[in-house]
Parts: C-alpha cells; sequence; structure tokens
C-alpha cells in the first residue's frame, strides 16, 4: 500500500468511526440516541486510535491536514508530500462521511431537524461568536499538535502509542471541545459537509458554508503555530516562521471579528426594517 492510499484508508475509518458515533448519538431510532457528550468523544478518540493503528507503519498516519503542516513547518516531513497527503485525507474524508450515511441510511429520514443531520457530518458553534470560534478551534489544534509531538520524548511499550493519541483526543474533546464541537482536523469537517452538501440526505438542510472557514483555517494555524511553537520551545531552534505565523493568525481573527459585526449588523437592520 502506498502513502496515499494509506492516508486515505485511515481518514476514512477516523471519519466513518467518529462521524458514526455522532450519528448513533443524534439520529432518532438508534439504539445509542441521547448517550451523550462522554460516548461522542469516547467514539471519535478510539477512532483516531483504531486509525493510526491501521495505516501508521505505512504513511506515519497525519490523517490531518494540521498535523502535515505541522510537521512540515517542523523539518520531520517533505513540503514535496504536503499536498498529496492532504488530498488523500481529503478523499479519505468524504468516503467516511458516505460510510456512516450508508450505514444510518433509514434514520435521517427518521429524524426531522435538519440541523441535528449536519451536525453529524460537520461541527458548527455553541455560541456564534467568529473572533472566540476560531479560538477555540486554534487553540485545541495547537494544544493537540505540541502534545502529540512531545509524545515522541516518551519510551510507550509496544503497540500503545496510537492508543496514547487517541486518548489525547479525548481529552481534547472533554476539556475544550465543548464550544465548536472540535474539528482540530481540516478534513474532519470540510470534507463531511461537502459530502452533506452533495448526499441525497432526506430533510437535510443547508450546509451552512458561511461557518466553515473556521474549522479550516483554524486548525491548519492552530497544527502550524504548534509545530513551530514545539521547535521554538522544546527543541530550542528559534524560527522568524512563528511570528509570520502569529501575524496571519492576529489578520484571521480580525477578519473574523469584522465578519461577526457584518453579521450583526444585518441582523440588526433586518429586524428595524
Amino acid at each position: 500500500m502506498s502513502p496515499f492510499i494509506a492516508e486515505l484508508v485511515g481518514t476514512m475509518i477516523l471519519i466513518a468511526l467518529g462521524a458514526g458515533v455522532s450519528a448513533g448519538v443524534a439520529l432518532k431510532g438508534s439504539f445509542a440516541e441521547s448517550s451523550g457528550w462522554m460516548v461522542i468523544t469516547a467514539g471519535w478518540g478510539l477512532g483516531v486510535g483504531m486509525a493510526v493503528y491501521a495505516v501508521g507503519d505505512i504513511s506515519g498516519a497525519h490523517l490531518n491536514p494540521a498535523v502535515t503542516l505541522a510537521l512540515a513547518f517542523n523539518g520531520d516531513f517533505a513540503w514535496s508530500q504536503v499536498p498529496s497527503y492532504i488530498l488523500a485525507q481529503m478523499i479519505g474524508a468524504m468516503a467516511g462521511a458516505l460510510l456512516v450515511y450508508l450505514q444510518y441510511l433509514p434514520h435521517w429520514k427518521a429524524t426531522p431537524d435538519a440541523a441535528t443531520k449536519l451536525g453529524v457530518f460537520s461541527t458548527s458553534p455553541a455560541i456564534k461568536h467568529p473572533v472566540g470560534n476560531m479560538l477555540s478551534e486554534i487553540i485545541g489544534t495547537f494544544i493537540f499538535v505540541m502534545v502529540l509531538l512531545s509524545m515522541g520524548a516518551n519510551q510507550f511499550t509496544e503497540g500503545v502509542h496510537p492508543l496514547i493519541v487517541g486518548l489525547l483526543v479525548v481529552s481534547i474533546g472533554l476539556s475544550l471541545g465543548g464550544t465548536t464541537g472540535y474539528a482540530i482536523n481540516p478534513a474532519r469537517d470540510l470534507g463531511p459537509r461537502l459530502m452533506h452538501t452533495l448526499l441525497p440526505i432526506a430533510g437535510k438542510g443547508p450546509s451552512n458554508w458561511r461557518y466553515a472557514w473556521v474549522p479550516f483555517i483554524g486548525p491548519l494555524l492552530g497544527g502550524s503555530i504548534g509545530g513551530l511553537f514545539y521547535k521554538n520551545v522544546f527543541q530550542g531552534q528559534s524560527t522568524p516562521i512563528l511570528w509570520v505565523l502569529l501575524v496571519v493568525t492576529a489578520v484571521c481573527l480580525f477578519v473574523a471579528h469584522r465578519s461577526g459585526r457584518k453579521t450583526q449588523d444585518s441582523v440588526s437592520h433586518k429586524a428595524t426594517a
């Protein structure tokens, strides 16, 4: 198996098990219906762990464009391979979402709420606040990548490392995920959101593309900063790119602030019209 196929299959497994647990908890008629946040975070964490077990020896199991970029910025991954890895992750995420759609085929019609169905495929904020939502995704992915890279300094019993990575995802979900649903992976949100748009899901609503840039850009920034922070602080290798990325992050937060203001002004205008 090539690294491209491994990333595709690994990301497919991740989304099938992760979005699968979201579907099981959210959709009507499922035996897991309403089983709660603990089940969702456990399912996503175990999904990551199983995916890493499946393809880790072949591709390194990035399964996440934010991880791929972080490793490239950190000097541990060739920039020439970044586009193919990200393409594989996106295709794999879409394939995993398709599997979830098929697995729960009769449950879409049984679930009346369109937002619930969208939530199986993609993330959304608990409270709409563009700056706060962007910060949540940046911070969550920053912690994820920084701790992920730090794990390399520890000795684990052979075969345990993927499970530890899964536990890290569970920890982030429990502690930081309640604000935006912790995408912490651009492919995890964008691929399934595309499938929500394309698939003939009974009773579906819009795919909320207005929000989609937050769980895409936020993890890319947070992961890249996490990789460079590890290189600067943990390894003591100073690089000016970190400061450039911090400036880019400030610009993105300003854009998020402006978009939030425009939305508020539009709502206020409609209310007074």
